[in-house]
């Protein structure tokens, strides 16, 4: 790896380890801040259930939900270096098993998918359009278990209204250029 940034897990099994990741254009691990606003949310919600991470990148957010008893999390990233390194951190935790990597763009992952999940976290680079479509494939190919939990982080406020029928927003907070939005269906 070339230059590298670092990111620690903040709770669970795994708190306090070091995520290593390498320095790439757009990716920008979710602040310990954020992330510890988001896990609070969901702390009843990640024990024993299947978890996604669109865009995982640092692996930030779907390292944080192994390392609080998610049952499995899948990690997608189009990023060469990000896989790698998303793997060797897997390896470095012990959490293969837990853990499945996958290089592929998040709009192909979900579109060729057929698992179901119950938390999904999507994170995408800050310049890129795509959460709309994403939150309407998740729902158009029914990979969202009853009461699933969609998390989303952007630049700006996420609008109810351009979200799938039945979703709605029941947690909302920006800290400093985050806006991170929780839904449930």
């Amino acid at each position: 790896m070339r230059k590298s940034g670092k990111v620690r897990i903040i709770g669970g099994q795994w708190k306090s380890r070091v995520l290593r990741f390498p320095t790439i254009r757009d990716l920008r691990p979710t602040p310990d801040s954020v992330r510890e606003t988001l896990f609070n949310w969901l702390r009843n919600d990640i024990e024993g259930n299947m978890c996604l991470d669109l865009f995982a990148g640092s692996g930030a957010l779907g390292f944080e939900a192994a390392s609080r008893g998610a049952k499995q999390v899948m990690m997608i990233d189009n990023a060469l270096p990000a896989v790698k390194a998303l793997k060797e951190n897997s390896v470095a935790l012990g959490a293969t098993r837990q853990i499945e990597v996958i290089k592929s763009d998040a709009n192909g992952f979900v579109l060729a998918s057929e698992t179901q999940f119950d938390i999904v976290f999507i994170d995408p680079p800050y310049n890129s359009d795509i959460i709309g479509s994403i939150c309407k494939n998740l729902q158009d190919k029914n990979l969202l278990r009853a009461d699933a939990h969609i998390y989303i982080e952007s630049p700006q406020a996420v609008l109810g209204s351009s979200l799938p029928i039945k979703w709605k927003i029941v947690r909302e907070k920006k800290c400093g250029m985050v806006h991170s939005t929780l839904i449930k269906i």
